[in-house]
């Protein structure tokens, strides 16, 4: 089965989180496309919808939401994702994976669209060390 990183940026107080997607959860994501909203349930996010806005696959090469399908192409490239042009009208071929989650994606870039009744704090917290 396929493993996910899934970073959850919160925009109301600016942090991000990791989650692992592993198992049900992972193949929940599977064939989902950038700009899609997913259910937090599935994340163990009660309440929460999650909106996907963006990923790599596993040699980093990011995935564009203009580009449809799961494959990895070879786009001339003037700006936008995977590229940053340097001097205007600057343009050069760039590799670039379409919008279609698949199972090569390592990490999968992710926003919160509307919160649930428990803050990500909460389910992110960090147990604390016993004193000794």
């Amino acid at each position: 089965m396929v493993d996910f990183k899934i970073i959850l940026s919160d925009p109301e107080t600016g942090r991000s989180y990791k989650v692992d997607a592993t198992g049900p959860a992972a193949g929940a994501l599977i064939g989902k496309r950038v700009g899609d909203e997913i259910d937090g349930g599935i994340l163990g996010l009660a309440g929460y919808t999650i909106k996907i806005t963006g990923g790599t696959d596993k040699t980093g090469i990011p995935a564009r939401r203009d580009l449809p399908g799961p494959a990895r192409r070879r786009l001339l490239l003037s700006e936008g994702v995977g590229f940053h042009p340097v001097m205007d009208g600057e343009r050069r071929r760039k590799s670039v994976r379409g919008n279609e989650i698949s199972a090569d994606f390592v990490q999968i870039n992710a926003a919160v669209k509307t919160s649930g009744a428990k803050p990500l704090a909460e389910y992110f917290s960090q147990p604390e060390a016993a004193a000794e």
